[in-house]
């Protein structure tokens, strides 16, 4: 985790780093975690940058107070007996510690410790890292939080008990707020008071019974527009300053409010899930993440209650509640199933078809479940649900599945027995999707694994990422050939069966079916050279064409993403004699790092513009540009260093690899923010010669050998023939 500040302290090499290579000190540094050394004794003997950036210590003060001086005083004493504990055995050590961070706030990490021993087998000293899971433990928190609420909802617990619950879980999870839950009547005039147990009593009865007005508070507002609206300073913000609110909040000590309407399954808005704080503040990306699901599961109570009241007057209630109930097995991702071993009879939830990618309208099989389980866990699971039937007991596994998309989920099952049916044995159980538990869990055994091999493998993983981005777009570009392919065979049999046979039409159709078998060949071959490894190839490429393929190509992931894409390409721009791959692979980086740019614009059309022109100098320029987040003038140049990303999931790689992709073709590739708006755009351009590209290629045909690694720019990740694909920056 990069913690968004340059290094405060200065920084140099110790004599505990002598015997590493200033290659594998910055290596070191670069790491996310933070990383130190100790003595035989175990004292500090070194500490990596990113520690001194946390902590906000030189390294030289590091050595001289230990790694134990930012460790909260409350935990200290038992972390010294765990620590002394290990240095006296000799055992390698693992712990978890809060720790103090430069501006005084204290994060909750993992800290590992083994010892390592030179080449005569003597104990050398203990090496360190320290992991930041402050946000995998606020993430599990919130989780806990969700399934305990829904647990209630299944329940049916009262609706008043459930909000009001809801309400301590946030309160809970964000230390400082206050949470309140308005309804909005059936005419959506007035508000009613659904809970606000930390709120004054006297602003929650001004609340009760509150006319909607837009003009008055952003309670109403949100009703209004069905968004979040943030206000952190009530006083000075124009929008209410004809109103009383900002008199109400000052009079009861309140300085900011977060609120974001409550929407039922059908859009309609059933209330308000608001947050107040007593300091003029706005809300962290993952406190909006936060209000969000929290207003979700505030409708699904809410929509419950209503259905539950509702049920005893129609059969279609119950209809209602059940799809409740599917929302909120959809939000959990937890299917659920009965199970008649001995007849195999199972009955599934909407969501465990959707889990296993099953089609609703077959009935699953036992036999359909074991051929989906993973090969290397079918043995396992069968043989653990086998003993469980035998006995006839309870089980619990864990185990992977491959979907008819070629994906690998993790699964956990739990099935009990019904005790209530004597004659045979039936099964009551539930399978959860924990895919990104697991993928949780090994990012952080990532950082422990071998990194000469994390980088072989680095830009292999990216294109898968991509490729599962654009999953949608895959089978959409090849369902509409194998359609035409379809509809002209069954024409070419009913005019052969004709009498006489119209051989004239069979011949037409079926040279109809050849085009379209070629179309999705075609699609087949362009998604395997984008995806796979293979040596670069140079040939004429039609630039514009290229972008417009690549545009096609993630289509379906823009259209979710709500992106409005517009092209404005030359027909002047020249062919250039280039690696047709890589040219759309750093086409497909720029333009999936302009969406990702503009993910949280919600206040503008989230407009991709696209455009290519000739220079004065006779060279092509191909621009992408967004309206999204922008990007600091003076921070331009690190956006191309390795390792340097300003996402949350990123790599740091993508743009790095993409200017040496560039570079490689004689060109250069740059960005920089929008002179007029919000956004940035990145361009490159390539002029019309290429004769290095064309000296390269006539080196490989003449000694039959694929190009050097330093021909492609000499970029540490990049391979000949290998790109990167995916949201990198």
């Amino acid at each position: 985790m990069y913690y968004g500040r340059e290094a405060i302290v200065p920084y140099r090499f110790s004599p505990a780093t002598a015997g590493m290579g200033a290659d594998l000190i910055r290596l070191i540094d670069a790491l996310p975690e933070l990383v130190w050394t100790s003595m035989v004794d175990g004292t500090c003997g070194f500490v990596n940058r990113r520690w001194c950036d946390y902590s906000g210590l030189t390294a030289n003060e590091g050595r001289a107070s230990g790694w134990m001086s930012i460790i909260h005083p409350d935990e200290l004493p038992h972390i010294r007996t765990i620590w002394a504990a290990a240095v006296a055995a000799r055992i390698p050590a693992e712990f978890e510690a809060c720790l103090r961070r430069y501006d005084g706030v204290y994060r909750r990490f993992s800290i590992k410790a083994a010892p390592y021993y030179d080449g005569a087998g003597r104990l050398s000293g203990w090496c360190g890292i320290n992991s930041d899971i402050e946000h995998q433990r606020h993430a599990e928190a919130q989780l806990a939080a969700e399934k305990r609420l829904l647990e209630l909802v299944a329940q049916g617990e009262p609706l008043s008990d459930i909000l009001h619950e809801l309400c301590y879980e946030v309160e809970s999870l964000g230390p400082g707020s206050m949470c309140s839950i308005l309804f909005s009547d059936a005419g959506g005039q007035r508000f009613r008071v659904g809970a606000g147990p930390n709120l004054p009593p006297p602003y929650n009865a001004v609340l009760d019974g509150l006319r909607v007005d837009p003009t008055f508070g952003p309670c109403s507002l949100a009703i209004a527009t069905k968004s979040t609206i943030v206000v952190t300073d009530p006083p000075n913000d124009p929008r209410w300053s004809t109103s009383a609110w900002p008199g109400m909040m000052s009079e009861f000590g309140l300085a900011s409010c977060w609120s974001a309407p409550i929407l039922g399954s059908r859009g309609e808005v059933l209330g308000i899930f608001a947050i107040y704080r007593r300091q003029p503040m706005g809300p962290t990306s993952d406190e909006l993440e936060l209000i969000d699901r929290f207003a979700k599961l505030a409708g699904i109570a809410m929509e419950r209650a209503q259905s539950d009241a509702q049920l005893t007057a129609s059969s279609t209630e119950l209809l209602r509640t059940n799809h409740f109930l599917a929302g909120a097995q959809r939000l959990s991702k937890t299917g659920s199933f009965s199970l008649e071993p001995l007849s195999d009879t199972q009955v599934w939830s909407e969501e465990n078809f959707r889990i296993w990618e099953f089609d609703p309208t077959i009935r699953p099989t036992m036999d359909m479940v074991l051929a989906a389980i993973h090969p290397e866990d079918r043995a396992y699971a069968f043989a653990v649900f086998s003993a469980a039937v035998e006995a006839k007991r309870d089980c619990e596994v864990f185990y992977r599945i491959v979907t008819p998309h070629a994906g690998v989920k993790h699964l956990h099952t739990v099935m009990e027995v019904i005790p209530d049916i004597a004659d045979r044995i039936v099964y009551l159980g539930s399978t959860r999707d924990i895919t990104e538990n697991r993928l949780a869990e090994a990012a952080l055994r990532a950082s422990e694994a071998d990194l000469n091999h994390a980088r072989m493998e680095l830009v292999h993983v990216s294109r898968v990422t991509a490729l599962s981005t654009l999953t949608a777009s895959i089978a959409h570009e090849v369902n509409q050939p194998l359609t035409g392919i379809v509809t002209n065979a069954n024409t070419c049999l009913r005019m052969l069966d004709a009498d006489p046979p119209n051989l004239e039409g069979a011949r037409a159709t079926a040279q109809r079916t050849i085009r379209d078998g070629n179309r999705a060949s075609e699609v087949i071959q362009k998604l395997r050279a984008l995806f796979t490894r293979k040596p670069p190839c140079l040939e004429s490429v039609d630039l514009n064409g290229a972008a417009l393929e690549v545009l096609a190509l993630c289509s379906s992931e823009l259209q979710r993403r709500r992106v409005i894409v517009r092209t404005a390409l030359s027909n002047d721009v020249p062919s250039i004699l280039a690696d047709r791959v890589q040219l759309q692979q750093v086409i497909l980086n720029l333009v999936l790092n302009a969406a990702d740019a503009m993910a949280d614009v919600q206040d503008r059309l989230r407009e991709l513009r696209v455009s290519s022109s000739i220079e004065p100098d006779g060279s092509t320029l191909f621009s992408v540009k967004d309206v999204g987040i922008g990007i600091d003038p003076a921070n331009v140049d690190k956006l191309f260093q390795a390792f340097h990303t300003t996402k949350t999931n990123g790599m740091g790689i993508g743009l790095s690899i993409s200017r040496s992709i560039i570079e490689a073709h004689g060109g250069q590739l740059s960005g920089q923010p929008n002179e007029a708006g919000s956004g940035a755009t990145f361009s490159f351009s390539i002029r019309g010669e290429r004769r290095a590209l064309r000296g390269l290629q006539d080196r490989s045909a003449e000694d039959g050998t694929k190009a050097p690694r330093a021909s492609l720019g000499g970029h540490p990740f990049v391979r000949a023939g290998e790109l990167t694909a995916g949201r990198l920056a």
